[in-house]
């Protein structure tokens, strides 16, 4: 978890020392999904995803461990890292974006795009997200969901389970920003 917040820093500190007022953490931000099949839902929450969010340059940066998702059954786990999303070989996913037209004087809730590049699998896809964001007392949260479709992101889904796993999956977020302080 070191290396990803040395990650996520460096990604924000390069040439903007002048702007550490406006830099804001989330260490354990919240990210779910969910797959609807005939068969049986899917469910899985990972709480330990960390994200930087610069509010001068309206930039955000989010990354998170795959296996740190948490599902009600072990088989769907294992199945999650091994089968699918092969965490072995790809430990992390990554967004990185811009909010579009967010306006930081406000103390007003604002719905706004998130325009970015979302990395899954080894494969980045440009992304647009639409999110909520919240001020309240100086700190931040952004939250909202989006939907992810399995096959963009060369997700490999063996024929006979085909049925079973949604081709589309549901993902929310939930993250509560506090200022950084080094």
């Amino acid at each position: 978890m070191n290396k990803l917040l040395l990650f996520l820093l460096i990604f924000f500190a390069i040439g903007n020392s002048d702007s550490e007022d406006n830099q804001f953490i989330a260490r354990q931000g919240q990210v779910t999904f969910f797959s609807y099949t005939s068969a049986e839902n899917i469910e899985a929450k990972n709480n330990q995803v960390l994200s930087i969010f610069d509010v001068e340059k309206k930039e955000i940066a989010i990354s998170m461990l795959m296996r740190a998702f948490v599902f009600k059954k072990d088989l769907m786990y294992e199945h999650f890292n091994e089968s699918y999303i092969e965490s072995d070989i790809y430990p992390k996913a990554n967004f990185t974006g811009t909010i579009i037209d967010f306006d930081a004087s406000t103390t007003e809730n604002q719905t706004k795009i998130i325009r970015g590049n979302l990395t899954i699998h080894g494969i980045t896809k440009p992304t647009e997200i639409k999110a909520n964001i919240e001020k309240t007392n100086g700190n931040y949260r952004i939250y909202g969901d989006f939907k992810v479709n399995v096959n963009d992101f060369q997700i490999q889904i063996p024929q006979i389970l085909a049925s079973n796993i949604a081709k589309t999956i549901l993902v929310n977020f939930d993250f509560k920003y506090q200022p950084y302080e080094e």
